[in-house]
């Protein structure tokens, strides 16, 4: 096991232990180890070799003895055993939102609750809120939470997919009976959230690419395996569907599975008004649905498609039936941004407060990266379960970030890191005041405890655009993917209050985020709000959410103009400096 592996195991130690009602200093050992190896910056392999173990914080003899068998045989009995000792259940209730290990164990022990079909009946029958501690309101929050939860019980997100989606089409490219290959479906329009995965190829051995396909590594089950299709299940309980075709056919295949449902329907009807027929086999000239290959208007590439149907060619992105025909019809779409024009990104964390990397280590992350500006801005101190930086931290980060900022000027690079706040946008105004803000080069505001109220998350929202020390606004919505809705405000209001004051809107790159959500980016495009793109990152390989959030932007029909982190470090400046003058 690798240490994110063995983090994994140790983290979910920790958990089974709260479950356990074990005392609370062991099982926050096992999570205090997890978070240590997630952040080393070498080998774990390495430093068990060399018999190191010892050397990292709270790591006893008992500890480093599991770290070490895992590492060498991939296997802890220990863990096993805890499983084991539990109901299997139980630990899938902690997935539903608003329950942790100690609400866990009491609904266990109290109601015999080891299950989500029991904790649902419990619900329903009453017995939820009669328990200490819970209560009407606790109760109606958990079924709310399990019909969320059974909402997308078959729906992945998108991260998810790529994971297990990238390695397969790479093996797919280098097949030698393999012609063309590319995924399809949501996949290929990066929705935020999919079902399935979609690849398709064109081959004239099917056999030998379907075969070469059920066998991958991350096949976990082979659902059906035919003639020119094969289904799979892959990591996380994700189907992904192969279907093969020839050459001839791949275009129309490749757009028809694509999508989306609406986008295809209105290029049929296209298709038709001008006297032809549009389906997965071809373009062909004739009134009737057919296959007839004689009749099929040759079309090497998808845009030879849109080009014979009077249209600019749509980027699968836009293909959504939201308004791309009228723009391809005049050629007016536009040219959407790509993931290499960002230059960095201005809301991240380190280790000062949630984060798991020092200021150095990702300094020397996005330099490597041949990134301009990287900003830091962890979590002012109203988000204590964050680590939250009180004034004295700020000051001392600061500094830091300077003399970060030194050793790079000294070797004459023009990479920063920038420094900043997520301040926390409170019910009586902000987490810092104008004296702490003005004294950052960047600075995010956040809801993080909104109210139940829409007026008062708008109220609140309003107010901090209007703070001419806020540059940006937070992971808007609100909202987790598949785990939590965003929260009620006044959109038309807020996207307003930042045009009117130049504050910019956040387009959380998180996987788990895409906040501001893709289709709301027009809306706000058209008012002269900015986006700007960032990670959220938490952790190094969180600097890959980059390419995510580019194709969230796309996905937005935003442009590289559109985008405020596309500027050099010289231009943001600028930027920065404007919406503090303007006031």
């Amino acid at each position: 096991m690798d240490k994110d592996e063995v983090a994994a195991v140790l983290s979910e130690i920790g958990t089974l232990l709260e479950l356990k009602g074990e005392n609370p200093f062991k099982t926050r050992a096992y999570h205090n180890a997890a978070r240590i190896l997630e952040g080393l910056s070498e080998p774990l392999e390495k430093i068990v070799a060399e018999n190191r173990l010892g050397e990292l914080k709270g790591f006893g003899e008992a500890l480093q003895e599991k770290v070490t068998r895992l590492v060498t045989t991939g296997h802890l009995p220990y863990h096993d055993e805890l499983k084991a000792s539990l109901p299997p259940g139980l630990p899938a209730l902690l997935e539903v939102q608003g329950l942790g290990p100690k609400k866990v164990k009491k609904l266990f022990e109290e109601l015999g609750v080891d299950s989500l079909e029991k904790l649902e009946a419990a619900c329903q029958a009453g017995s939820i809120a009669a328990l200490e501690g819970f209560g009407e309101k606790s109760q109606a929050k958990i079924l709310e939470a399990i019909a969320f939860k059974r909402q997308f019980a078959s729906r992945h997100r998108l991260i998810d997919a790529l994971v297990c989606a990238e390695p397969i089409l790479e093996s797919l490219r280098g097949h030698p009976d393999v012609i063309r290959c590319s995924t399809a479906g949501s996949l290929r329009r990066w929705k935020e959230v999919i079902g399935d995965i979609d690849f398709l190829v064109s081959s004239r051995n099917p056999a030998a690419v379907l075969g070469f396909f059920v066998a991958q590594p991350g096949v976990q089950t082979v659902l059906a395996h035919g003639d020119t299709k094969a289904s799979v299940i892959v990591a996380g309980g994700i189907q992904a569907d192969l279907r093969v075709v020839s050459d001839a056919e791949y275009p129309f295949a490749l757009a028809y599975f694509t999508g989306s449902k609406e986008h295809n329907i209105v290029m049929r009807q296209r298709a038709i008004a001008r006297g032809l027929r549009l389906n997965e086999y071809g373009l062909f000239r004739s009134s009737e649905e057919t296959r007839d290959p004689a009749l099929r208007v040759d079309c090497r590439e998808e845009r030879d498609i849109f080009g014979n149907l009077g249209l600019a060619y749509v980027p699968p992105e836009l293909r959504e039936d939201h308004g791309e025909f009228a723009a391809a019809e005049s050629h007016r779409l536009p040219r959407l941004l790509e993931w290499t024009d960002l230059r960095g990104s201005l809301h991240n964390h380190s280790n000062w407060s949630d984060g798991r990397d020092t200021l150095e280590a990702i300094a020397a992350h996005a330099h490597e990266l041949g990134l301009d500006y990287w900003a830091i801005t962890d979590h002012s101190r109203a988000s204590f379960q964050a680590n939250g930086l009180d004034l004295r931290r700020l000051e001392q980060q600061i500094e830091a970030v300077a003399a970060v900022n030194r050793s790079y000027a000294a070797e004459g690079s023009d990479f920063r890191l920038l420094t900043g706040t997520e301040v926390d946008i409170l019910k009586d105004g902000l987490d810092f005041d104008d004296g702490v803000l003005v004294r950052l080069d960047v600075v995010v505001a956040s809801l993080h405890v909104p109210s139940s109220d829409a007026l008062e998350n708008t109220r609140r929202l309003v107010r901090a655009a209007e703070n001419p020390q806020v540059h940006q606004l937070g992971h808007l919505s609100g909202r987790l993917l598949l785990e939590r809705e965003a929260y009620k405000f006044d959109l038309p209001a807020v996207l307003k209050a930042c045009a009117d004051t130049g504050t910019w809107i956040e387009l959380n790159a998180s996987p788990y985020r895409f906040d501001l959500d893709w289709r709301l980016w027009r809306q706000a495009k058209e008012l002269g709000v900015k986006c700007v793109i960032n990670c959220d990152a938490h952790r190094l390989d969180h600097f890959d959410f980059l390419r995510l959030g580019a194709g969230i932007a796309r996905k937005g029909w935003l442009t590289r103009d559109d985008v405020i982190n596309t500027l050099t470090l010289p231009e943001l400046w600028k930027a920065l400096g404007r919406k503090r003058r303007s006031r």
